[in-house]
């Protein structure tokens, strides 16, 4: 008997354009890839005794891998919702909002409000489905925010709000 495992809470359905645009690149790229592999795997598979043959285990392993992600594509990229207008209200913070935030050492830090499939901490994109994002939400230039978090709370202050309308590359700022 497996160990029950509750369903995750579903991701928030929103996008930029940017993000839509990848998505649907790396899905046609996977399936250029998936020919290749399939090649591949064909040819692996011709060299005999399949139980010891490495190349073909891996061809495999890699083939279903690609297919989950093909498969996990084809079932999001319909539900998302693009996001491809700027708010009304640039001084306040919304999806695809650039919050610069001050914690309270002085440390600044800038970070992205975006969707959970374009979630990137290397650039400080955060999910919309986060607890950050969540109370940054609808908050203006200079609030202060309280988060709850695992470690006790963080506060921060809002110190800058910009937009970049990606579809146009213009950026917008309030400040």
């Amino acid at each position: 008997m497996g160990r029950y495992r509750p369903p995750a809470p579903a991701k928030s359905p929103y996008i930029t354009a940017c993000g839509y645009q990848r998505l649907e690149q790396e899905c046609k790229t996977s399936w250029i890839k998936r020919r290749e592999v399939t090649a591949a795997l064909a040819a692996a598979a011709a060299e005999g005794d399949r139980s010891e043959n490495a190349e073909y285990i891996y061809r495999k392993k890699e083939l279903r891998e690609i297919d989950r992600r093909i498969r996990y594509l084809q079932l999001r990229l319909p539900k998302l919702k693009i996001i491809d207008r700027l708010p009304d209200n640039l001084n306040q913070v919304f999806f695809a909002a650039w919050v610069t935030l001050e914690d309270e050492n002085g440390t600044e830090k800038q970070i992205r409000i975006v969707g959970a499939d374009e979630v990137d901490f290397a650039a400080n994109n955060i999910s919309i489905d986060s607890p950050l994002a969540q109370s940054l939400l609808k908050r203006n230039l200079d609030d202060e925010v309280t988060v709850s978090t695992p470690s006790g709370q963080l506060m921060y202050w809002i110190t800058e709000i910009h937009y970049t309308n990606e579809d146009y590359n213009a950026p917008t700022e309030s400040s």
